[in-house]
């Protein structure tokens, strides 16, 4: 039951950061960012300024649908990112561009994430049914089976804090060293950042947990 709890308290703390990151990107999508530049504009200088020229940057539809494909090696902002000059425009744009940059220097972390894409996906799509089959059949080892499969799961939202957590830093680095924005602009993509990597902090404990919770019912049995 205490494992349950725990699931349920870090499940409304997902809410809430969710929360949080919807509020502050409205927020701040609504003010400016003191360059003018739009989140386009700030990612491809950005780019630049590392020597990224080959490094296209992509609208794509939806919202917060912002990302860097490694594949492809594309920068992707969604389009109230892209065509926009707002801070939470500028914060987005640069946080994306810093995975473009993590990518090119060979940052480990990323380069560890890479690496658990394929277990971590055929994992988080085959677990789940692995252990309910296992305890249907009272088959122990199948159950054991779809737990290290969820834990490969779980070991790729682990290296992801790294990886986001860098990236912001990166970026808000990039937005006061070189684009030389300071005061409440840098403040406000502190924020727009700091609420978004809290939501991966949320993601993260909540599949720790459910691990757990799984772990103690098979070892229980």
């Amino acid at each position: 039951m205490s494992y349950m709890l725990l699931i349920v308290i870090t499940m409304v703390i997902g809410f809430a950061t969710q929360g949080f990151i919807n509020s502050s990107y409205k927020k701040y999508s609504t003010v400016s960012n003191q360059l003018g530049m739009t989140g386009a504009q700030v990612a491809r200088r950005m780019l630049d300024s590392y020597g990224l020229y080959d490094v296209p940057v992509q609208r794509i539809a939806g919202t917060l649908t912002d990302h860097y494909d490694p594949r492809t090696r594309v920068v992707r902002l969604s389009e109230g990112i892209y065509d926009s000059p707002s801070i939470s425009g500028m914060a987005v744009a640069c946080h994306e561009c810093g995975h473009a940059v993590q990518h090119a220097q060979g940052y480990l972390p990323m380069r560890l994430r890479s690496a658990l894409v394929p277990v971590a996906n055929f994992g988080s799509s085959a677990w789940l049914i692995i252990l309910f089959v296992g305890i249907m059949l009272n088959w122990l080892e199948l159950m054991y089976l779809g737990i290290i499969f969820y834990a490969f799961a779980v070991a790729f939202q682990l290296v992801t804090l790294p990886v986001e957590f860098n990236a912001s830093h990166r970026g808000l680095n990039y937005i006061g060293d070189t684009l030389m924005v300071g005061g409440s602009a840098k403040g406000g993509a502190r924020t727009v950042l700091t609420a978004a990597a809290l939501t991966y902090v949320a993601a993260a404990l909540t599949s720790v947990m459910q691990l757990l919770y799984f772990l103690n019912i098979v070892n229980d049995r």
